[in-house]
């Protein structure tokens, strides 16, 4: 049952707004990022993160202005058709939808690898697609509930980050910072790039459950800013505490000669506690929660960019509709789970990430343009929040994207051509859903 008049209920507030800001993150804090450290070493990947960090606090305090502008679903797509047009918010629109689709099945691996050790009879797969279907239907129950269900289970994984960070820090050594930290120089740090985003990448997803905000123009500022200190704090800690306890090296190889891990808190409080202590056994329990938190959360910002494409017309209709009784995209988030799910069963988790990348890299710098085009096209236009020392922290956000971006394509040619190769065929069909729908509404 759909609505032919689709109306997304406004029943977010600002405390709901950080739960998914900081959820749709936090699993960042426990796998991935570590696998910078053997492109950069410490120093490298700390440099990295450095500049990422100040381009997300850029980015966060300017993408604000424009969401409590234009609170609409659609976020980079809306913002970007506003200030350029149609086909450059197409381009924005399809690069966020990029980041939404590919970022939840690399999460997805993670969650069914984790399940694997309980259950090795059932494949991480088939626990990834259990997965897809489980949060889907949570989705499609209602907003409140899934933005609920947000906040308990990234209130977990942020106390399991603040447990990890008090039992690692009393072993702490600088020494461990300083061991074999700068391997591979300068080229070091922008190889470590894409790792050192996956530390923040999707916090700009509370722009898109603006449209289901209450008083968005006050509630989605508080809901931002709150995240991005909440994030920043935790990244640091987490990146000191677990290397600090024994150096880069041990958090990326179990052993001598292994394959890198993307398991980097629970190799290092095993360093401290060991295997067998009750403190072991809770972070790979209760660190779960921070992997399902941003699973979940990218799904429900994924659902609602899809639902806007469709509402607009620039993909079927019928994705564009919500469900009758309880204003939820259905069709838009089963959609995004199917790409999800066939992106899973691919088994190339790093190459999806470094996709969602691409994608989140080129909605950051579009949105920075429509920003500054905007101010200056739009003066009169309604800012309930403008952001601080314009034009320099937007021009912040926008250099060190764009400097990211060339790095990454330096290091990942072929990733690149089958990101261009996505969003050109992307671009081709939307236009042709987009000009027969014009056609059909017109006879």
């Amino acid at each position: 049952m759909t609505q032919k008049n689709p109306i997304l209920e406004r029943k977010l507030g600002p405390i709901m707004l950080w739960g998914l800001g900081v959820g749709y993150v936090i699993s960042g804090m426990y796998c991935g990022w570590n696998l910078g450290l053997p492109e950069g070493g410490t120093l490298g990947m700390a440099v990295a993160t450095v500049f990422v960090a100040i381009m997300y606090a850029a980015f966060t305090f300017s993408y604000t202005e424009l969401a409590c502008a234009i609170p609409k679903a659609g976020g980079a797509f809306d913002y970007a058709t506003k200030a350029f047009g149609p086909r450059i918010g197409y381009v924005a629109g399809i690069a966020q939808l990029v980041e939404f689709a590919f970022a939840p099945p690399a999460i997805a691996a993670a969650i069914g690898a984790y399940f694997h050790e309980f259950f090795p009879s059932i494949s991480a797969i088939t626990i990834g697609i259990i997965a897809f279907f489980i949060f889907t239907v949570i989705n499609i129950l209602g907003v409140k509930l899934a933005a609920v269900l947000e906040l308990v289970i990234t209130v977990l994984a942020v106390f399991e980050l603040l447990i990890f960070s008090a039992v690692t820090l009393p072993s702490f050594h600088f020494s461990n910072l300083s061991q074999n930290a700068f391997p591979h120089g300068v080229s070091g740090i922008f190889a470590a790039i894409p790792f050192a985003i996956w530390f923040f990448l999707g916090i700009e997803g509370v722009a898109n459950v603006a449209e289901e905000t209450i008083q968005p123009q006050k509630n989605v500022l508080r809901g931002f800013g709150s995240s991005i200190i909440t994030l920043l704090i935790l990244c640091a800690l987490t990146f000191i505490a677990a290397i600090g306890v024994g150096g880069w090296e041990m958090i990326v190889y179990p052993t001598v000669g292994a394959s890198p891990s993307d398991s980097p808190l629970p190799l290092a409080l095993a360093h401290v506690v060991g295997k067998d202590n009750v403190l072991y056994h809770l972070l790979l329990t209760v660190g779960l929660f921070g992997l399902l938190a941003s699973f979940h959360g990218l799904m429900l910002a994924g659902g609602r960019a899809t639902f806007e494409f469709g509402r607009t017309g620039y993909f079927p209709r019928i994705l564009g509709t919500t469900h009758s009784k309880f204003h939820t995209p259905t069709a838009a988030l089963i959609v995004n789970s199917l790409i999800g799910i066939l992106a899973l069963c691919s088994g190339k988790t790093g190459e999806i990430i470094v996709i969602s990348v691409f994608g989140a890299l080129t909605l950051y710098a579009i949105s920075m343009l429509a920003l500054i085009k905007l101010r200056q096209t739009n003066p009169d236009m309604e800012r309930p929040f403008k952001v601080p020392f314009y034009p320099f922290t937007p021009g912040a956000a926008l250099v060190i994207s764009v400097v990211s971006f060339i790095a990454m394509i330096f290091y990942n040619l072929n990733l690149f051509l089958i990101y261009l190769a996505l969003i050109g065929v992307a671009y081709a069909g939307a236009f042709i859903f987009y000009e027969n729908d014009q056609r059909t509404n017109l006879s």
